[in-house]
């Protein structure tokens, strides 16, 4: 008889838990192992196929797929590996492709240390083999877990452990690896941070930075690491980098860390975790965006007024703070040249109207230069003011607000009170129903229906009493000083025009009423500030 003729593949694998158990798994290791046994047996060596840093939880790695491949096309009819382990440590996977795959397209599987030949399936090693890969996945599964608590407790305790610092800093020296400023890439965290504030969109601020030529954290990544990226990744900025940056607390001093988990031990899958269970160390390191920042930034992207560009990639100052006075819709901006050489002049008219015409409402056409010149006289107008008598405004809006607040704050704490008694009461009726029942009082579905129905109230009490704390919170953090508005409309005292950053920084929205021919009467321009200060300098004109 002919003996046949094996052509082998060499799959060796190494994760990164298995580097901690030193040389007896290291690739070198394997290759001489591996390499040893095929001579002795006389088999013809194809290829070596090497997953290196990969987990054997799963079997999309590149080398075991390319080493698939080549057995099912015929290309090799051997494969050897240093232990099951080694080929994967999914018992199922493991046991499908040994028992049901292999043999189908007549490939030989040998795992030289668990003694494992799938040519000589009377032995006993074959018998014990599924009991070896329940072992090897037990031991993923449980490494798992050892490695989760790990990083867990180094968290905990402040540790940097991810894998390349974040943009705009460096890795420091120190056992924690407390991050420290990259005096290459902090200037451009603060310019994306400073370009927000000011209005420009994270696609506009994407776009200038790579027309100025600036790296982005993925090409820096490869100039200064070597990292590789994805197949054809442009390594150019893009908005959804810019969004994840505006919204890193990293960059106020803060240390996030397990942002992340994975499905399973054996689904790598990345997913984001809630927020409430990150790990956050605060204040652990130099911050590149001061707290002032920050602040606007944020209020910005909570803002109702994002804005939208024209074709030409223009967008207004007053852009989405427009609001109809009679509908409540947004007003839409449209323009047209004013003669074939000169430029667009702009004009906002209300959103419904142009969509639906004078079925659902009127017109409310204002050319745009006439609202700028309105909103910003306003504002400069308030600054003045401000300026002249600062001390006696600070003082009236504080005494303003705290009386809005108190009348707010004690309606409150009345109803949580009430609500707090009444689930108490409802504790208690539960508990004589469930004595009455006990006793032989009351019927045993008499008792349940009492039961369900006071359980009910008292979920939805405990959920309105949380609303209502919530509320009581928000109503007391109120209670604040004009500080910051008086010092942001102080700085628009001689503002020459309107800018975008102006209207974050000072608007809630404007309300714009109809035209006078439409309405009969004259049309109301309502501008409305984030802080109410308006109200009492308007009270102070009058008076």
């Amino acid at each position: 008889m002919k003996q046949k003729h094996y052509i082998a593949g060499l799959y060796l694998r190494l994760s990164q838990e298995d580097e901690r158990q030193g040389e007896s798994v290291s690739i070198d290791n394997q290759r001489t192992i591996l390499r040893k046994y095929a001579e002795e047996h006389g088999f013809e060596i194809h290829d070596e196929y090497i997953d290196d840093g990969v987990s054997g939880t799963t079997f999309q790695r590149p080398e075991v797929q390319r080493l698939l491949d080549d057995a099912k096309t015929g290309i090799i009819n051997t494969i050897i590996v240093k232990d099951l382990s080694r080929f994967g440590r999914n018992y199922i996977e493991v046991g499908q492709y040994v028992d049901y795959v292999f043999p189908a397209f007549g490939i030989r599987f040998i795992a030289i240390q668990d003694n494992v030949d799938t040519e000589n399936r009377d032995s006993n090693a074959m018998e014990m083999m599924p009991i070896v890969n329940i072992f090897n996945e037990w031991h993923a599964a449980n490494t798992s877990k050892k490695i989760k608590a790990v990083r867990r407790s180094n968290a905990l305790a402040g540790i940097y452990s991810a894998k390349k610092a974040t943009y705009g800093y460096l890795k420091g020296p120190d056992k924690k690896r407390t991050p420290v400023i990259d005096e290459e890439t902090a200037p451009v965290v603060r310019r994306i941070f400073e370009l927000y504030a000011a209005g420009i969109s994270p696609k506009n601020i994407a776009d200038i930075l790579n027309a100025d030529g600036i790296p982005s954290p993925g090409k820096l990544a490869y100039e200064r690491l070597g990292h590789k990226g994805r197949p054809n990744e442009m390594r150019l900025w893009c908005e959804v980098s810019i969004r994840f940056m505006l919204n890193n607390i990293m960059y106020i001093g803060h240390l996030p860390m397990l942002q992340e988990t994975t499905v399973s031990y054996k689904n790598h899958k990345r997913q984001a975790k809630d927020r409430s269970d990150w790990v956050i160390t605060y204040n652990n390191h130099e911050p590149i965006i001061p707290q002032e920042l920050w602040d606007r930034v944020q209020e910005r992207q909570k803002h109702m007024a994002q804005g939208r560009k024209t074709k030409t990639g223009f967008v207004h100052p007053l852009s989405g703070f427009l609001v109809c006075a009679d509908c409540g819709s947004k007003l839409k901006m449209s323009g047209h040249l004013n003669g074939p050489k000169t430029a667009y002049q702009y004009h906002f008219d209300c959103g419904l109207h142009i969509r639906y015409g004078k079925t659902l409402c009127f017109s409310h056409f204002i050319p745009a230069k006439v609202l700028e010149e309105i909103v910003l006289g306003d504002i400069r107008e308030m600054a003045q003011r401000i300026v002249l008598d600062e001390k006696a405004i600070r003082e009236e809006f504080i005494r303003h607000n705290a009386e809005l607040a108190d009348k707010a704050i004690k309606t409150a704490k009345k109803e949580l009170q009430a609500k707090r008694k009444r689930t108490e009461e409802l504790s208690r009726l539960m508990q004589v129903a469930y004595e009455d029942r006990l006793k032989g009082k009351m019927p045993e579905d008499i008792c349940i229906g009492f039961i369900q129905k006071y359980s009910e109230e008292q979920k939805r009490l405990e959920t309105e009493i949380e609303e209502l704390e919530a509320k009581l919170t928000e109503t007391e953090n109120t209670i604040q000083s004009a500080d910051d508005f008086i010092r942001n409309i102080k700085k628009y005292l001689e503002a020459p025009e309107l800018t975008r950053e102006m209207c974050y920084e000072l608007l809630e929205c404007v309300v714009v009423g109809g035209l006078p021919k439409v309405t009969g009467k004259e049309r109301v321009i309502d501008i409305v500030y984030k802080v109410d200060i308006a109200s009492v300098l308007r009270y102070k004109r009058k008076k």
